[in-house]
């Protein structure tokens, strides 16, 4: 598997000054290879084709754009062939039912990185103190840069590195993505898997998560940093323009965007880490977030709780550390009664399933990740009893998991809880 762990780089001023000043030369090559592109007749051969005959025109253009000499030449290579990933992403965005247009000059602002591949780059990890190296770029401005990185997290064990990708955040940070392969462990056969080491998981709303086990996990709580966004994106609306005082207000305004998204994105790491670790099996609801963000009514919460970043990411742990991750569907969860199957309609306010069959009553999200569990296991084809797993979860009360207690320890509570219920 791919995994592409992202470090904070430190350059100097002048190093910033080589980094921005390659970053736009690439940034001005990929306008003109799009534009020499758009020329080429659709029918003059598949995508590759087109973009590969741009591409191969570098040679060429070197001799009358003389920049391009003093930077890497799989960089150069890579911003051309950027041309087709672009269109392929757009065409996966119109498939799912986007409306997508063509691609467009890209300014400044918008075009932020560019990419070393297989060549041109070293991580030397020896040198510098603890928890730092160094990263070694090759003709950026038709130098060699050594610039410290911070290695908060030690690279797995891997043959050789594929690609570097260098990025300048809104911010103005700048930071390194390395791209590895590694050995993809083996998940365990669906014939070993007892029913009790998996778990459903339910995604909601008022709680980030209520899962099969009985325990609730609360949502982050961000109205400190959405009152100051909204404070300093005031700010920057009575600024003229892209003048100097806009520039640093933009740059405050993109602090606190990067905050809120890194906040978030460590949240669900941290989740997704501890039930694909605790766990040989994950089920979690395929919702069509799409739809249900152009629906009326709560759209705020639902585009901030970030159902399917969450659900990628649940993947991508599921993948290192050896775990099925099942999405199965999620119409009727909430209706379905996990003891008998009866269906009853409630409203959203109604947190308390009640059934009208069997008289039984669950709380709405616990009820639901039990039919996830239930739907999970049929699909991955686990073998287990017909009678729900709700008869072993009622013996207990559901737990509530404070979301600052997930960010700031890494989910005690949760280990605790794992713990407690092997000893049991």
């Amino acid at each position: 598997m791919e995994y592409s762990p992202k470090y904070r780089l430190f350059p100097t001023t002048e190093q910033r000054k080589s980094l921005d000043w390659t970053r736009d030369t690439v940034r001005q090559l990929y306008n003109h290879a799009l534009h020499e592109f758009n020329r080429i007749p659709a029918d003059d051969g598949t995508l590759r084709q087109r973009v590969w005959q741009v591409r191969d025109d570098l040679p060429q253009l070197k001799q009358q754009w003389t920049d391009l000499t003093k930077v890497y030449s799989t960089v150069l290579q890579k911003a051309v062939e950027r041309i087709r990933t672009n269109i392929q992403n757009l065409g996966k965005l119109k498939s799912n039912g986007y409306d997508v247009g063509s691609l467009n000059w890209k300014s400044p602002r918008d075009f932020r990185s560019f990419t070393y591949r297989q060549s041109g780059f070293e991580l030397d990890k020896k040198s510098g103190p603890t928890n730092r190296a160094i990263l070694r770029l090759t003709k950026v401005r038709g130098e060699t840069l050594e610039i410290p990185l911070r290695l908060h997290r030690d690279l797995p064990e891997y043959n050789d590195i594929k690609e570097v990708t260098v990025k300048k955040e809104p911010t103005g940070a700048w930071y390194a993505s390395v791209c590895i392969s590694t050995d993809t462990p083996e998940k365990p056969d669906v014939n070993d898997i007892d029913a009790a080491d998996t778990v459903g998981l339910d995604l909601g709303i008022c709680n980030f998560i209520h899962d099969s086990e009985g325990c609730s996990i609360e949502r982050l709580d961000l109205s400190d940093e959405r009152e100051r966004l909204e404070r300093e994106q005031r700010s920057l609306s009575r600024k003229q323009y892209e003048s100097n005082n806009w520039e640093k207000q933009y740059k405050r305004v993109a602090e606190v965007h990067a905050r809120m998204s890194h906040k978030k994105r460590d949240y669900k790491h941290k989740l997704a880490h501890f039930y694909t670790t605790a766990y040989d099996a994950v089920f979690v609801e395929n919702l069509d977030v799409k739809s249900m963000l152009e629906a009326g009514g709560n759209a705020r919460n639902k585009a901030e709780v970030g159902w399917r970043d969450f659900i990628t990411i649940l993947k991508h742990h599921g993948r290192k550390n050896a775990c099925h991750v099942v999405e199965v569907e999620p119409r009727g969860t909430t209706k379905e009664y996990a003891e008998c199957g009866v269906e009853t309609a409630k409203p959203l306010w109604v947190r308390q399933h009640s059934c009208p069959s069997c008289g039984f009553e669950l709380d709405r999200d616990w009820n639901a990740a039990l039919n996830v569990k239930s739907r999970g296991l049929d699909k991955l084809g686990v073998v287990h009893s017909e009678g729900t797993p709700v008869e072993t979860a009622t013996a207990v009360d559901t737990r509530s998991v404070s979301a600052r207690r997930v960010v700031e320890a890494g989910s005690p509570y949760l280990k605790e809880r794992t713990a407690q219920a092997v000893s049991e």
